[in-house]
């Protein structure tokens, strides 16, 4: 299955909506009226996709029936192009995932539940597919499962874990895995963190000291630091963002779970908003359902005709 294919599929029940929802109200009358224009608004931003989005795309339609004499075939054309525009703003170097000559250290953050261990996992076998030599660390070590989970993954991908035991000092073994993958010449290191709300300080304090402890032992680590968004949260997810990004500075998005919602314009909405990339995207629960973003493709998919 094809990258499109496979967004495509992920996006079915927002594109479903979206595309259904914009054509129905357009078809209705050769004129675009005010009503149909506060419609179309309140269609976008169920979605989650956001005040400003929303209103370049409602802009751009009324633009376009007053230019045009009332032709209404181009909605759906009209809302991808400009969704496209701002999903591309930033330098596509930007959403690509680091990598260095030596050790790439990538710490995984988030809320209770985002799919951080999942996600880490799922990165290192995309890496390792494409060649590289990966390892993971299990630094969550308040949630039990969490490690058990991500040993159950290293098995099942033949991908080495560091960990420890419940309740051991996440910092003490985030240094023991780079350690490790320092010496066996690892390409990449994955750190997935324990869930932590990003309103208690105490624990954002903690994450603070895990990256200061790596960065003593391998230079500038973590290289990345991703933020990984359950979908379904929608416009919440710009509040975790802002407040990660002020203890940990984030370099991208990873968000998950897009399968499973209708508010797939939320990852417009935070491109937009924040300036941060979207780096990759969850599309399913295989170890190859992480999909790395396409601005171009996941535009198409959302306002897609069959």
């Amino acid at each position: 299955m094809g990258l499109f294919s496979k967004i495509f599929s992920g996006l079915q029940k927002t594109q479903s909506k979206l595309s259904g929802e914009l054509k129905r109200i357009v078809s209705r009358s050769p004129r675009f009226t005010e009503d149909d224009a506060e419609e179309l608004e309140a269609v976008l931003l169920a979605s989650d996709m956001g005040f400003a989005v929303t209103e370049q795309i409602v802009d751009a339609v009324r633009e376009k029936y007053q230019s045009s004499s009332g032709q209404n075939g181009e909605i759906l054309q009209i809302a991808q192009a400009v969704v496209e525009e701002n999903l591309s703003s930033s330098d596509d170097q930007t959403k690509r995932l680091a990598k260095r000559k030596e050790l790439t250290v990538v710490s995984l953050v988030g809320v209770n539940g985002a799919g951080k261990t999942t996600t880490a996992a799922k990165l290192a076998n995309r890496v390792k597919t494409e060649g590289a030599s990966p390892m993971l660390a299990a630094c969550d070590t308040f949630r039990a499962a969490a490690i058990e989970q991500l040993n159950l993954w290293g098995g099942r991908l033949e991908i080495p874990v560091v960990s420890s035991e419940y309740g051991a000092d996440p910092a003490s073994v985030a240094h023991d895995a780079v350690n490790s993958a320092l010496s066996k010449g690892s390409d990449y290191l994955f750190i997935d963190t324990a869930g932590r709300l990003h309103t208690k300080h105490n624990l954002m304090r903690e994450l603070e000291k895990l990256h200061r402890v790596i960065s003593t032992k391998c230079d500038g680590a973590p290289h990345e630091t991703l933020l990984v968004v359950d979908a379904s949260v929608g416009s919440n997810a710009l509040n975790q963002a802002r407040e990660f990004n002020k203890s940990v500075p984030l370099t991208g998005l990873v968000i998950t779970k897009l399968d499973g919602t209708s508010k797939g314009g939320m990852v417009v909405s935070i491109q937009n908003e924040l300036d941060l990339p979207v780096k990759f995207i969850g599309l399913g629960e295989q170890a190859d359902d992480l999909q790395p973003f396409s601005p171009a493709e996941y535009a198409r998919a959302l306002f897609y005709e069959e």
